[in-house]
């Protein structure tokens, strides 16, 4: 059988208790008069007087044997005493405890992003956020099209700072970003040479199938003159990772990050054409509503990314 009152009797009871006779109460035992208590609490010595004669009308029972130089507790008065101090600690712990729950960083914090702009900023950003706010939770999706924060239940999104749109905070997370064309020696050897974007008319173009159904168009700039390139192949793929695969077994050309390819371009699986026409661009961003209420988790999320983004400029 369930040993603790039922909830509707707990509120009568308390509810029949003002806060402040208990108060007062407490108080005068603590500090073994009402003259000590005032000094404590900063309420007059009356006050508490009169708290206290309420309190022991209401319970119909006396708690303080009174005389002029001494005051101390009744029986029934040390039994309240007893009985109420580690229940108010309880509950004063449990209040702090809430306290600290509503200002300490926790819950879930979910993340739009491309696949590229999410394995570089897991490391570096996610998991060192996570392992400095252990009561947090983060969750990423990833995805080319670029959704409504707000409808889809993002808190942000991380793109490159020329997809963010127009009516959002945008914070830069990292550095300068860089599409590149690449290709296998074992192509490159053996196809006509490249000397300008023009010349991809004469190769095989690893294509890119966008999420709104058009093939992605390569761009390219050199010294202030920009062109798009609207290039031809027979391979068409919707993963960047899967279009650097092929260019490294040699199918044709691929247009990636600089970032993905990094490692294949280091062992030389792969080489970089075109390198005056791939200039760098501005990076990643971090983005959300600029109206939007913020949780405790988001803003310690964006004050990580701006301190992570000034370690890594």
């Amino acid at each position: 059988m369930d040993t603790y009152p039922h909830t509707s009797e707990i509120f009568r009871t308390v509810s029949a208790l003002p806060p402040a006779e208990l108060a007062a109460f407490l108080a005068v035992a603590q500090y073994g008069g009402f003259r000590a208590a005032a000094r404590e609490s900063g309420l007059s010595s009356s006050a508490l007087s009169h708290a206290v004669a309420g309190l022991e009308a209401r319970l119909k029972v006396q708690l303080f044997h009174r005389t002029t130089r001494h005051v101390s507790l009744t029986a029934a008065g040390q039994t309240l005493f007893t009985r109420l101090t580690p229940v108010l600690a309880d509950i004063a712990d449990a209040i702090r405890d809430l306290s600290d729950y509503a200002t300490r960083p926790n819950g879930l914090l979910r993340i739009n992003a491309d696949g590229i702009a999410a394995e570089q900023i897991l490391k570096p950003l996610v998991l060192n956020f996570m392992r400095a706010y252990p009561d947090m939770h983060v969750e990423i999706l990833c995805e080319k099209r670029l959704v409504d924060l707000a409808e889809d239940g993002f808190d942000c999104g991380i793109r490159t700072a020329e997809l963010v749109p127009n009516d959002m905070v945008a914070v830069p997370i990292g550095p300068e970003q860089q599409h590149i064309v690449v290709g296998a020696p074992s192509y490159l050897n053996n196809a006509p040479p490249i000397y300008s974007p023009a010349d991809l008319a004469q190769h095989r173009c690893i294509q890119l199938r966008m999420p709104t159904g058009v093939f992605y168009r390569w761009e390219f700039e050199s010294h202030g003159k920009a062109i798009v390139v609207e290039t031809k192949g027979g391979l068409i793929l919707d993963n960047s990772r899967l279009i650097l695969s092929a260019a490294i077994e040699g199918y044709g050309l691929g247009y990636v990050t600089k970032w993905a390819a990094e490692a294949a371009l280091a062992s030389s699986q792969i080489a970089q054409v075109l390198t005056d026409w791939t200039p760098p661009y501005p990076g990643l961003c971090l983005y959300y509503p600029k109206h939007r209420h913020m949780s405790t988790g988001m803003q310690a999320f964006v004050a990580f990314s701006r301190s992570i983004a000034q370690k890594m400029s």
